[in-house]
């Protein structure tokens, strides 16, 4: 699992994030997979605004309470926006350039940090992974790693948010039936390497999860998992909550 934060000439989402905030624009993000064929994100929709947001996300950050914190918190969308709500938010971020972007864009409390890293400690009653933000634990493999370090990081009573897809979508039949192979490895990991103009990323895992597989995951280590909303493409919204 990777603990480490990341240099500006490894940062191609940073150097996005930061371009657009500086001109207003900026240039083709590309994303890149072993999996699947090219594809880009729109660095505009990096700084939508709280009515632009997606119901989910607009649900998790009205659910935000207490001390909160941000992971990967980009352009620092969320965080300003629940600033606006009058609520206290601790944003973190690997990328050097993105915490840049939010402290010029007026994110009160900003930290370059990668959250699975021992040196970060300490505690919060809202943990917010948006953004299919489970894709920062990168494989299944890394669960037991992930609950132990959002058990030190909670305060008691408090809860992780967290929405996710279910890839299963891409292995529907004609039929309606899905062709999983459940002997291979699970469906929703995936690799990806982003580039922004001379700016290339190092290969890096994401992983997205289905609910059912959270649960169980979240039973064994002693949390609650509530299915909050779903969206319209097999995404949803949890709450993970320390028993």
């Amino acid at each position: 699992m990777n603990v480490n934060t990341l240099s500006k000439d490894k940062d191609p989402m940073g150097a996005a994030i930061y371009d657009f905030h500086a001109n207003g624009k900026a240039g083709k993000l590309r994303v890149l997979s072993s999996q699947f064929d090219e594809d880009e994100i729109p660095v505009k929709t990096l700084f939508r605004s709280l009515s632009q947001m997606p119901i989910l996300e607009k649900e998790a950050l009205k659910l935000a309470t207490g001390k909160i914190l941000d992971v990967g918190g980009g352009s620092g969308c969320h965080s300003l926006a629940l600033q606006e709500m009058n609520k206290e938010v601790h944003a973190i971020d690997i990328s050097p350039l993105s915490v840049e972007t939010m402290k010029l864009r007026g994110v009160k409390n900003v930290e370059l940090a990668n959250l699975f890293d021992a040196q970060f400690a300490d505690t919060f009653d809202t943990i917010l992974m948006l953004m299919n933000g489970s894709g920062i634990i990168g494989e299944l493999s890394n669960m037991p790693a992930f609950f132990m370090k959002i058990k030190q990081l909670l305060n008691p009573g408090g809860s992780v948010l967290l929405d996710s897809s279910d890839l299963k979508y891409l292995f529907e039949d004609e039929d309606g039936s899905f062709l999983i192979d459940l002997a291979g490895d699970y469906y929703g990991e995936v690799d990806f390497k982003m580039v922004y103009k001379d700016v290339e990323g190092d290969q890096f895992d994401w992983l997205y999860i289905d609910f059912q597989t959270l649960n169980l995951y979240a039973a064994e280590y002693g949390f609650e998992a509530e299915l909050i909303k779903e969206g319209n493409h097999y995404n949803y919204l949890a709450k993970l909550t320390l028993k």
